[in-house]
């Protein structure tokens, strides 16, 4: 996830978001917390969300408003209102949510116990069943069509020619040579063509679920949203639950009926070129991108070197 641009001074970022909140509810939203975002503003209050972004920023919250009114009913937190509003440094693209009880397990699922973790994805699981089993029409299925940089698997060609990429844009070798072989024997065992048949998250990791105990209660921010494969958000769920992945994995494969290998040969590719395409954009400038690269690096090494998910296969 690429770094926040700044938008605006904080003090009239938080009167915006009270006034909008304000206006959506109808009435004083109280205090105002700020959340933490790689990407955009956001504001909590006891029961509204308020999401900002400058204006000439990425368009993918429009993405996110256009397909909130018509997703499966109790995904996702409700909209509000949304629109544009203008402040002194300049216009703001905002959305006010209903806010949805339940707080995000986090990346990794710090502190949460195995049994929870189980609980949790076998609710997320079914939650993604209703979004693949989604048939959008309209403006929501033209919204899933629009073309989507989204760095993950399309097919085997693109997945080259990212590596490729990679190889162009590394001047200085800061990805050793082992790395980019390891990518080229996973790209050579990936399938010609990725499926793009029903609705994905394509971004459904920890962070962007709420839960309340061992109920999830929400599924959050569907900026990247597309028309995918299913395996798209499975992969989301398995790598980012910590030390709870192969419980989660072998949730995901009892709850759809598919192998462990299968999913393990699925997310590997996922894995592969989400990095890749990570790499790239990092390394087109080192300068603001430096903490990304490095953490992206590792999480390759891990991939390539330490067979990640194949390590524990049965």
């Amino acid at each position: 996830m690429t770094a926040r641009e700044p938008m605006t001074d904080p003090g009239q970022a938080r009167a915006a978001a009270r006034a909008l909140a304000a206006a959506a509810l109808g009435r004083d939203p109280g205090p105002m917390a700020t959340a933490a975002s790689g990407s955009h503003h956001v504001y909590v209050g006891s029961d509204v969300v308020v999401k900002l972004i400058d204006a000439a920023s990425h368009a993918r919250l429009n993405r996110e408003i256009a397909l909130a009114p018509h997703l499966p009913a109790g995904l996702t937190a409700p909209l509000l209102d949304s629109g544009t509003h203008r402040l002194e440094a300049g216009d703001v693209r905002y959305a006010c949510y209903t806010r949805v009880p339940g707080t995000a397990p986090g990346m990794g699922m710090p502190g949460v116990d195995g049994a929870t973790a189980c609980a949790l994805a076998e609710e997320a699981v079914e939650r993604l069943g209703r979004l693949h089993a989604w048939v959008p029409g309209g403006r929501a299925g033209r919204t899933l069509r629009e073309p989507l940089d989204h760095g993950g698997f399309t097919g085997r060609a693109a997945f080259f020619a990212g590596i490729e990429g990679l190889i162009d844009r590394d001047r200085h070798g800061f990805v050793p040579a082992h790395l980019l072989d390891g990518l080229k024997t996973i790209a050579r065992d990936a399938p010609p063509h990725a499926r793009a048949a029903v609705p994905v998250h394509a971004d459904c990791h920890w962070d962007n679920w709420l839960a309340h105990g061992r109920s999830v209660t929400a599924l959050l921010d569907f900026e990247w949203a597309r028309f995918g494969d299913p395996v798209d958000d499975w992969f989301f769920l398995i790598r980012f639950s910590g030390p709870h992945m192969e419980a989660v994995l072998d949730v995901v494969a009892r709850a759809t009926g598919t192998s462990a290998d299968t999913l393990r040969a699925g997310c590997e590719i996922r894995e592969a070129t989400h990095l890749a395409a990570d790499l790239r954009v990092a390394l087109e400038r080192p300068d603001v991108h430096a903490r990304m690269a490095a953490d992206r690096l590792r999480s390759l090494e891990e991939l390539i070197v330490g067979r990640y998910w194949w390590q524990h296969a049965r």
